[in-house]
């Protein structure tokens, strides 16, 4: 029976300081981490690898040697996922769409995107979980629910933990604001400080915070009357660090981040905010930083004869709408169940391929799908946290799974 210290790979928290009894290469006992992290780390090291084409059991070579075929013969593939992914398995994979000439995405595209590549290009101001915790006084959850979304973050990070400049905690120096369209888990423990708005009511709600903040006396919006909203303001004008956890919720609401920009700036005239996205996945961060540093976009790209385009239409939505590509790639990733039906549906049109460590929607519907490791329980690397910071880790138990990693080597090598 072994007890070590490892990171959990379940969201992108990458908490590190999760204890783990294995035995036999299963993982019976997980303490510290959250129910997710739990569930993550147990599902891991059960039963062999699955290698299926047309959903019928091969060796791992034939399956290799028909998804390189898959990818061979299509004139526009897409690769998609990789937000579970490891920096080095993404690294290759950006290698495999350059040489394939693919179209090379992943979720943000449709999420958080947007927001991530306004902190890469240093466009806002944001700071990392660490700084939060030690520091922050002013905490605002906006479009998310992290209660249930990342159920350690506040704990862990944000309100309820003693920092090195927050010996009083949340008792005293911390205040958490929610701005949600229902009651969260999150919004009940904010308490009185919790301001719902209706769907696609967060710009209104932003000007009426920036008048507030900007000595004018706001108007009502919906249903928090002026004094409410500038009680608001004066908090935010007060906060010797405060940040802004932006949730989808925000993201989906707003036309644009102009308000968004807007209101960092005058916050930052006033007191001292900084912003993290709440990225969901444990490496969608890295995802977008690591095809930044080799496009300049942090998603919807399309490869083609040592060129690069971007644009919506390289998005997965747009060309999966279009039926522009002909083939698809999908590591660590469920487009079938996540995306809407009158989109997804057009996937069942083309080959799949389907790298992932777990059985899905996806890799049911998919002409070949490999199973593969764990990335964090049974193959080490790197990843990307929400804040920025990057964390390495080790396996927590030996596999015969193969890596993402070594599946893309070797169908780069097959072509």
């Amino acid at each position: 029976m072994e007890k070590n210290y490892h990171v959990c790979t379940g969201c992108g928290l990458l908490c590190d300081d999760i204890e783990v009894e294995s035995e036999k290469n299963i993982v019976n006992k997980v303490y510290t981490a959250c129910r997710v992290g739990v569930a993550h780390m147990k599902e891991a090291g059960r039963g062999e690898a699955d290698f299926l084409v047309d959903n019928k059991p091969v060796d791992e070579a034939t399956a290799i040697r028909e998804a390189a075929s898959i990818l061979k013969n299509a004139r526009n593939p897409l690769i998609f996922g990789l937000g579970t992914s490891t920096n080095e398995t993404q690294k290759i994979a950006i290698e495999l769409a350059k040489k394939i000439n693919a179209t090379l995405d992943d979720t943000s595209s449709f999420c958080l995107g947007p927001l991530v590549e306004a902190l890469i290009q240093d466009k806002l101001k944001t700071c990392t979980l660490d700084d939060i915790r030690n520091k922050a006084d002013v905490i605002i959850y906006w479009g998310t629910d992290p209660s249930d979304s990342h159920p350690r973050q506040l704990s862990k990070h944000t309100y309820f933990p003693r920092g090195s400049e927050k010996q009083r905690g949340w008792e005293e120096e911390r205040t958490a604001i929610a701005i949600d369209v229902r009651k969260s888990h999150t919004a009940k423990i904010c308490g009185n400080y919790f301001f719902q708005i209706p769907p696609k009511g967060d710009a209104e709600f932003i000007d009426a915070l920036i008048a507030g903040l900007s000595g004018k006396l706001p108007k009502t919006s919906y249903n928090h009357p002026p004094k409410k909203l500038l009680e608001l303001a004066n908090i935010l004008k007060g906060a010797k660090f405060g940040v802004i956890f932006v949730g989808r919720g925000l993201i989906y609401s707003l036309e644009n981040l102009e308000p968004l920009f807007k209101l960092m700036e005058i916050l930052n005239e006033k007191s001292n905010f900084h912003l993290i996205p709440m990225v969901g996945n444990c490496n969608t961060m890295g995802f977008n930083k690591n095809l930044f540093a080799e496009t300049g976009y942090v998603n919807s790209v399309k490869f083609e004869n040592g060129t690069v385009k971007h644009g919506p239409e390289h998005s997965v939505v747009e060309s999966l709408k279009a039926k522009t590509v002909d083939a698809a790639l999908v590591i660590g990733s469920d487009p079938l169940l996540i995306l809407p039906g009158s989109i997804a549906k057009n996937m069942l049109e083309i080959p799949v391929i389907s790298v992932d460590h777990c059985e899905t929607l996806t890799s049911k519907h998919s002409k070949v799908y490999i199973n593969t490791a764990t990335s964090g329980v049974e193959a080490g690397g790197s990843a990307i946290r929400m804040d920025g910071v990057k964390v390495s880790f080790e396996p927590v138990i030996e596999t015969n799974h193969p890596s993402e990693e070594v599946i893309l080597k070797k169908i780069m090598e097959a072509l």
